[in-house]
């Protein structure tokens, strides 16, 4: 059993959907991001760097329980534990982990600070909405040139696709990649996938109940609360 340490973020849902895929059996934690709930002690024991996701497999290697984060890593450890979604030959293998650690250095941080300075920021600030809006153009262009004539962002449907897919789809309202015809294919075809809508669903009841981000969560999600030494 895998315990799952989860927030319906497109990081947690990275996990979600590879654990939906292999049908691997898990325990949802819910970690409350929006009430603070990732600096608990208990959970810094598991996530030091105090973000969803982690998790914590009760049949890691030798049999003995294993916790990990970042996500990512955690994509990779399943793969490896699973034999699944990452191919066991070493050029796709390695195009693989290049697309993922290109989604974990590029996609996540870039599309995640044009959220934030749109969406978030107590003051709009031009310069930065700009920059992190054309640099996630120039992502989905790099993604969408990759994507020409390929299904899949390694050759085979992988974590690479899994990684990326739940940053790409948070822009889908709006239509912000529709220009892109190869990535736009690939993230509609993904989306049909039934294990992805089963990992999508994680949670989201709950996010429903409540909608919205008050004062509260915001200064706990991007002010001090933050940066206090634990």
């Amino acid at each position: 059993m895998i315990d799952l340490y989860f927030w319906p973020t497109p990081n947690g849902q990275k996990v979600s959907i590879f654990l939906e895929e292999a049908g691997l059996p898990y325990k949802v934690v819910p970690i409350n991001i929006g009430k603070g709930e990732q600096f608990e002690p208990k959970f810094l024991e598991i996530s030091p760097n105090n973000k969803i996701p982690a998790i914590v497999d009760h049949e890691g290697p030798g049999g003995q329980p294993i916790s990990i984060f970042e996500s990512g890593a955690i994509l990779m450890y399943l793969a490896e534990k699973t034999g699944q979604f990452m191919s066991s030959d070493p050029r796709v293998r390695w195009q693989t982990v290049e697309w993922v650690m290109f989604q974990m250095g590029t996609v996540g941080p870039m599309l995640g600070q044009a959220n934030h300075f749109r969406n978030y920021a107590p003051e709009k600030l031009q310069y930065a909405i700009d920059r992190y809006t054309n640099e996630s153009k120039r992502i989905f262009n790099v993604m969408d040139r990759r994507l020409a004539g390929r299904e899949y962002l390694a050759g085979e449907y992988s974590i690479a696709d899994m990684a990326c897919w739940p940053w790409i789809v948070t822009r889908r309202k709006g239509g912000e990649y529709d220009e892109f015809a190869n990535l736009k294919r690939w993230a509609e075809a993904i989306a049909e996938r039934p294990a992805v809508k089963r990992g999508m669903a994680v949670l989201t009841d709950v996010i429903q109940r409540g909608a919205g981000m008050d004062a509260r969560a915001k200064e706990i999600l991007f002010g001090a609360k933050q940066y206090e030494r634990r």
